[in-house]
């Protein structure tokens, strides 16, 4: 696996999107705007019909299209029909995704997960990238998820996602004794993460600095915004995934 030093730069959230110019996030024109500028891109997988992967962040259309419902109620081509809201694009199929970065910059896929156990969607995805001669990495704040893929696809770099869970708001569903073992990164144990994504507004915390400073994992710090963010995400993690601001 080496040192994953790819993942070790700056990396676009969601691809280097702006809304205000039109620019929508996990779309085509936010993924080219990073590649124009030799930045690596993030984006999210969400699950379609017969748990295929789509580039898309919600688990519904309302937010992001003028459809709604359930993103899984719809099969792969006929979500690649619907439009973005605010800008020409349309929802990215994984294969699209791929076609368009080549091995141009690095890629994140951010997992989404339903709770599933099956591991359907996980290896979807693996199989997708199988072929795929470019740099890329699958993360996820779901360990179970993060397991699959070691089942799948040993060989594909995998990251676990986490935070302090803290706010009363995140993972709502999760029980106290799940959200202080995914706060403090015990699911390694299971999941044997490559790397680790951790909020940076938690940073410094125990956790995802003994991963970093003594088990030599990379650690990236989500979702840097402000100038305040960056300077601790350099002092802490190894690389930022920004949005909203100019590196």
């Amino acid at each position: 696996m080496g040192e994953l030093y790819w993942l070790k730069r700056p990396i676009a959230h969601r691809g280097l999107h702006d809304a205000g110019r039109g620019i929508v996030e996990n779309s085509v024109s936010a993924v080219k705007a990073a590649m124009r500028k030799g930045i690596a891109v993030e984006v999210d997988l969400q699950r379609a019909g017969g748990d295929m992967p789509v580039v898309f962040h919600d688990m519904t259309l309302d937010r992001l299209t003028n459809e709604s419902g359930p993103v899984a109620a719809r099969d792969v081509g006929t979500l690649r029909t619907i439009p973005l809201k605010d800008g020409g694009d349309r929802i990215l199929s994984l294969p699209d995704l791929l076609d368009l970065v080549g091995n141009a910059v690095p890629l994140l896929l951010e997992v989404k997960s339903n709770g599933s156990r099956t591991g359907t969607f996980e290896a979807n995805i693996a199989n997708l990238l199988a072929g795929y001669d470019g740099a890329v990495a699958v993360m996820s704040f779901d360990p179970h998820a993060v397991a699959a893929f070691r089942h799948h696809a040993p060989d594909l770099p995998r990251g676990l996602v986490s935070c302090r869970f803290a706010d009363g708001v995140s993972k709502t569903h999760l029980s106290m004794v799940q959200r202080f073992a995914m706060r403090h990164l015990l699911t390694s144990v299971f999941a044997r993460p490559h790397f680790v994504a951790y909020d940076v507004r938690a940073l410094p915390a125990v956790a995802p600095l003994i991963a970093k400073f003594v088990a030599g994992l990379p650690l990236l710090a989500w979702t840097v915004r402000t100038q305040a963010d960056l300077e601790r995400a350099l002092r802490y993690a190894d690389a930022p995934i920004f949005e909203e601001i100019a590196l």
